[in-house]
């Protein structure tokens, strides 16, 4: 005991103690701290953050509000995702030209980056579906027939049977999917905008929506080589039963014409 008590009166006792709190507050920090990678991330997530919500400040809050909660001249955001952010500036329909039944799609205002950091703010005032990854809406390997018919149970009586589009109520219209990118489709789904019901993952999983992408880009790529010839604008019954009413009942009152005409000559003969 009396050794213990004359080591700790050594000279050099507290410097041993230190150097061994160190020591041991070194190895936990190591053991326990984040990775560089992972800081780095949150570092570059933060700065998307601060970003995204110059942007939304100068061209969203008008609408939005100040911080995204809505006003009489636009919905709150609070909650609607990164997805949502994406497809909406994306494809131009946001900042809104002006107001009306729809927002039409038009020229994309803001680069790729300066949309990913609108998300990033949008994302941040609350839960919702994230955008998706190339895996998720990525049409290859997808069964295009299976998605054939998931579209016309689904969707065809808005889009068209084949995603022209087609028109609503009070002035609102199904747009046409032709031409639009898989991502968007994908998002449009996911978080249905405007009139469109939305169709989650617990809903409608990712390889059913990768299905319909794959029908979509199957008989968007085929219109020019339709198979079952004339395509009368592809808009369905409507077109194709007024033309069987005017060509085909107009060529049989002609034939019946020809008939009469002949019997009646050879009558008379």
């Amino acid at each position: 005991m009396k050794k213990l008590s004359a080591r700790r009166r050594h000279p050099l006792a507290a410097l041993v103690v230190l150097l061994l709190a160190l020591a041991v507050t070194g190895g936990l920090y190591a053991a326990l701290a984040p990775a560089p990678k992972a800081q780095a991330d949150d570092s570059a997530q933060s700065l998307a953050i601060e970003q995204g919500k110059k942007l939304y400040s100068v061209g969203c809050a008008s609408c939005h509000g100040t911080s995204g909660q809505g006003s009489s001249d636009g919905p709150s955001l609070v909650g609607v995702g990164s997805a949502a952010v994406d497809f909406q500036v994306g494809t131009g329909r946001m900042p809104a030209q002006q107001p009306g039944a729809q927002i039409p799609k038009k020229k994309v205002i803001y680069d790729q980056a300066e949309i990913d950091q609108l998300a990033a703010y949008i994302a941040s005032l609350g839960p919702g579906p994230a955008v998706p990854t190339k895996d998720q809406y990525s049409p290859t390997g997808a069964d295009a027939g299976k998605g054939g018919e998931l579209f016309r149970t689904n969707c065809a009586q808005c889009h068209n049977f084949v995603g022209k589009g087609g028109a609503l109520t009070n002035g609102k219209y199904a747009p046409t999917l032709q031409g639009v990118a898989p991502k968007h489709i994908y998002e449009a789904m996911l978080t249905g905008p405007q009139s469109m019901p939305s169709f989650p993952d617990s809903t409608m999983p990712q390889d059913t929506k990768a299905d319909i992408i794959a029908y979509l880009k199957e008989v968007d790529s085929s219109t020019s080589k339709n198979p079952g010839g004339l395509s009368l604008g592809s808009i369905g019954p409507v077109s194709e039963g007024l033309v069987a009413w005017v060509f085909g009942l107009g060529l049989l009152l002609g034939i019946a014409t020809w008939i009469a005409a002949r019997t009646t000559k050879a009558k008379k003969s």
